[in-house]
């Protein structure tokens, strides 16, 4: 799948809530689904700085497409990590540096987040797109 057809599909799953407590409890739900992160790259330098709760997100690249896994140590904000992996999990760099999220604003996500963990969302998109960059660079 595509990230903008991965994008229309969260959008739709979400259109199904009736209001924000329903969507919180279906995000904490994606991040218990989410599948656990080799404690081997629990490292420090897998945390993403900016978020107010410990995210570790770890990338390799497998058939030109990248493979993350990720944890965090917050529910909601493991959730969170979910929904983006969704997005850019099995993608090739070039796709995920050329991603429009527009799902974000679709769903009202940001909105609701509070300042510090819209700022953490911020920071997770931008480490994803930063490993992108990585991976991209050695593929050129």
């Amino acid at each position: 799948m595509t990230i903008k057809e991965i994008q229309e599909e969260i959008i739709d799953e979400f259109s199904m809530f009736e209001d924000w407590m329903e969507r919180y409890e279906y995000i904490i739900d994606l991040g218990k689904s989410l599948p656990l992160i080799n404690e081997q790259f629990k490292l420090d330098d897998n945390l993403i700085v900016g978020c107010q709760s410990k995210v570790w997100l770890h990338s390799e690249i497998n058939d030109d497409k990248l493979q993350f896994t990720a944890d965090s140590d917050a529910i909601l904000t493991k959730g969170i990590v979910a929904i983006l992996l969704r997005v850019f999990n099995n993608q090739k760099p070039k796709d995920i540096l050329d991603a429009d999220l527009y799902f974000i604003d679709e769903i009202g996500l940001k909105e609701h987040l509070s300042p510090t963990r819209a700022n953490g969302l911020v920071s997770m998109i931008k480490q994803i797109k930063l490993y992108a960059l990585a991976f991209h660079s050695k593929l050129s």
